[in-house]
């Protein structure tokens, strides 16, 4: 059975009208009904508010629509970019961050009387920022190409 016939049955054991599951939703009964005459798919969202309200589980909504289930499978994707993109965005921020710390102490070293030394590895304070910089912009870039293809 598709999502669709499942869809309509489950309604139907509840005795619900397409209004009244439409309501519960908080969608337009024109969108109940394209989803239960297959010309139409609910979000993710949708589905799992779908599998509460009928007590089924998301695997017995999605059994044997396999159309269905690749779109689910495609929105589950998506909703990972934003929280890798931004992990991504918050490197390279660090990395911007450490070089401005940078720059503003060898400016006031420079104009200055003051000899602030930055405390901490050479290494880190040399490199952390092109490291944050290139790290945060090149895995953005790859997620952004990624989520294209997805």
């Amino acid at each position: 059975m598709i999502f669709a016939e499942k869809l309509k049955t489950e309604r139907s054991k509840k005795g619900w009208s397409q209004e009244e599951l439409a309501e519960k939703l908080f969608v337009s009964r024109q969108s109940v009904s394209k989803w239960e005459n297959g010309q139409n798919y609910p979000s993710i969202e949708i589905i799992i508010k779908i599998s509460d309200l009928f007590e089924v589980t998301i695997d017995e909504l999605l059994k044997g629509d396999d159309e269905l289930a690749k779109k689910v499978i495609k929105e589950s994707r998506q909703l990972a970019h934003p929280r890798m993109k931004f992990a991504f965005d918050v490197l390279f921020l660090a990395g911007f961050a450490l070089m401005v710390i940078k720059l503003g102490v060898l400016l006031l070293n420079k104009v200055t009387p003051l000899e602030i030394a930055l405390q901490g590895s050479s290494f880190f304070w040399n490199f952390g920022s092109l490291i944050g910089m290139l790290g945060g912009g090149i895995g953005s870039s790859i997620l952004k190409e990624q989520y294209k293809q997805d």
